[in-house]
């Protein structure tokens, strides 16, 4: 058994960003409780090499295959004894004693499976970013949103969310989890490659009865899109694609079928804005994340009989129970603090 932290970074031919936020990591977290491990998912650009020479006290971990985010971490943490995982992107800043109060809300309250620290943008550090902000909600009909991000409406950070409040998901940007939970929950589902894996293995940890928190006295900085532009179609597919994953293997089946066909018109209307303005080759994301999810069905089945907890989306906490999709775009809501707090479950 390692410290009781793990602070794991999984990189893929990411050399550049490991240059550049690694050694806020090495600098800012406490090694009195913390290790830094980097799991390599096979990169080609030298990293491994360039870890080994320049960080000798971070501990390599190398997969055989890039697997993409969810395979890459369920391969990497096997070999990883700690008592809890901290899953931080290589494209994060990480601020003094960011590490210590994510610690300690973990180890006061025993109900609490997973927390995150308030995200902000690194390129303009007064703005919220759109992996995790001040925390993540679903809406009544899956869509994720955040304190602080709506969409891709982003708030100034000005103290408003300066609270530690219960909330639906944390951000895989950077996420601090109970690794005994991580395993027992299945680790994350691979079938999603990249995008949402996170949300799916939070709503796990509900339906087992763990609950998720914010905890903002915690700081970090995120450049985002280091992976997959956030223009990029590929992204559109697979946020598409995830999310009618998501809630097919997730949702209680007295909702599943309304939800499901609701999501469908949504989407379909996702489609036509899309060919409306001219982006047809996210129109044709959308379309392809349909046929994905109608070929996926069966397996999409089996984890549903995997998951005999499900629960109603209004026993769960950090449920908008609205359509998040409505107060945006036709109730011009684009800012967290103006939704019905009344409407939310805690």
């Amino acid at each position: 058994m390692g410290k009781d932290i793990a602070v794991v970074i999984l990189n893929w031919n990411g050399i550049g960003h490991l240059k550049e936020f690694l050694p806020s990591v090495i600098q800012n977290s406490n090694k009195d409780i913390a290790d830094i491990y980097v799991i390599d998912n096979a990169s080609t650009d030298n990293s491994v090499q360039y870890l080994s020479e320049n960080f000798p006290s971070v501990i390599i971990i190398k997969n055989k295959q890039n697997g993409g985010f969810a395979r890459g971490y369920n391969e990497g943490l096997q070999h990883i004894k700690s008592k809890y995982y901290v899953l931080l992107n290589s494209d994060v800043e990480v601020c003094p004693n960011w590490l210590e109060p994510l610690y300690q809300k973990l180890e006061n309250d025993n109900s609490l499976g997973a927390c995150q620290p308030k995200v902000l943008d690194y390129k303009n550090k007064l703005l919220f970013e759109h992996a995790g902000a001040a925390g993540g909600f679903i809406d009544i009909y899956g869509f994720p949103f955040c304190r602080g991000r709506i969409f891709n409406s982003l708030e100034h950070d000005k103290q408003q969310y300066n609270d530690d409040v219960s909330i639906f998901w944390t951000t895989g940007a950077c996420m601090m989890i109970r690794s005994d939970l991580f395993f027992n929950c299945g680790g994350f589902d691979e079938s999603f490659f990249a995008h949402m894996e996170e949300i799916d293995l939070c709503w796990r940890m509900q339906n087992k009865g763990y609950s998720l928190c914010y905890v903002h006295q915690s700081t970090v900085f995120h450049l985002g899109g280091g992976t997959l532009s956030t223009i990029s179609p590929r992204k559109t597919y697979l946020n598409f694609r995830n999310n009618l994953f998501l809630l097919y293997k997730n949702l209680p089946a007295n909702t599943l079928l309304s939800t499901i066909f609701i999501r469908m018109v949504l989407d379909g209307l996702a489609f036509i804005r899309f060919i409306a303005i001219g982006n047809f080759s996210h129109g044709l994301s959308v379309f392809n994340a349909h046929m994905a999810f109608y070929k996926n069905l069966s397996n999409l089945r089996k984890s549903r009989r995997n998951n005999i907890n499900n629960q109603a989306l209004h026993q769960l906490k950090g449920v908008y129970h609205r359509s998040i999709v409505f107060e945006f775009y036709l109730k011009g809501k684009k800012q967290f603090n103006v939704l019905n707090k009344s409407k939310f479950s805690q």
